[in-house]
């Protein structure tokens, strides 16, 4: 059974955020839905964005909680999740630095019935409800943003729905170990196996033989909470569909996804990704040049 955590915001400094964000490591720009704003736009938010602490274990939102703020994810892994009445849990999405936490803020519903949980550590930076409402009101390209990313975690979630009736233990813990690692800067994730039977809302024990399954072929080593992707081509291998068809359609949604962790790197501009960004959703061409930062 997941132990539950204070869903209360995480205690924070309020020291603001300087232009380039005040987080140790992190920007607003290592998210990814901020990094494609427009330079005008995102300027415009960042004297709003708070920057938040997420410790391992940390719950951002629990059922039933009111979304006061939307959480911009700059770094770690969220999952969500819902709990039955006997205390049982499976999730149905992970987030990272591609998304957000807390779309009811936006969608009008003002809370869910579902949690939000902190897997790997990490940083955000939220904005209040009522300033997000206002960029909603403008009609701009942050909405638009905002939308494509929920049409691709409602992509997630009916696949993770199919994953978890129809494929066995090994194929659906190979799809949340290539889902987690692609949100972790390495290949290594830090979680147990009760943990992870959890998420998946399967038994213990079935998630130890499954992990002693993949560590025999040589795809990864687990030990003591702490588990290393060996062979990643191997994983992709044995998982089923629904990872590909989750990755497809978020790549489809957002192409821009796929060369921010390069231009961070290199230094180089998002020029061409802003434009196909403001083509797909119908914008006009952007005069201003957004860069991420390094």
């Amino acid at each position: 059974m997941l132990k539950r955590h204070s869903s209360q915001p995480y205690a924070e400094t309020r020291h603001g955020v300087s232009r380039e964000g005040a987080s140790p490591g992190y920007t607003p720009r290592h998210n990814h839905l901020l990094a494609l704003l427009p330079l005008q736009e995102y300027e415009q938010l960042l004297p709003d964005l708070e920057p938040v602490a997420l410790p391992p274990g940390k719950v951002v939102y629990g059922a039933g909680d009111r979304e006061d703020h939307l959480y911009f994810l700059a770094g770690g892994t969220v999952c969500r999740f819902c709990r039955t009445d006997s205390g049982k849990s499976t999730e149905f999405a992970v987030s990272g630095s591609e998304g957000v936490i807390g779309i009811a803020s936006f969608l009008g519903g003002i809370s869910m019935p579902s949690e939000a949980m902190v897997l790997a550590a990490g940083y955000a930076y939220r904005l209040r409800a009522k300033r997000l409402q206002a960029e909603f009101e403008r009609d701009g390209p942050l909405q638009r943003l905002l939308l494509r990313y929920t049409l691709s975690l409602i992509t997630q979630t009916a696949q993770t729905a199919v994953c978890n009736r129809y494929h066995t233990l090994e194929q659906q813990l190979c799809r949340w170990i290539l889902s987690c690692l692609d949100r972790a800067p390495a290949n290594e994730l830090t979680m147990t196996q009760e943990l992870i039977a959890n998420m998946l809302g399967v038994r213990r024990e079935g998630v130890t033989e499954v992990a002693g399954r993949l560590q025999q072929a040589g795809m990864i080593h687990y030990s003591r909470g702490r588990m290393t992707v060996l062979d990643r081509p191997q994983l992709e291998v044995r998982v089923c569909e629904c990872y590909s068809v989750v990755k497809k359609e978020t790549d489809r949604l957002f192409p821009d996804y796929q060369q921010l962790g390069t231009d961070r790197v290199h230094g180089s501009g998002l020029d061409y990704q802003c434009r196909e960004n403001r083509r797909i959703s119908g914008l006009p061409p952007a005069s201003a040049r957004v860069s991420v930062a390094a």
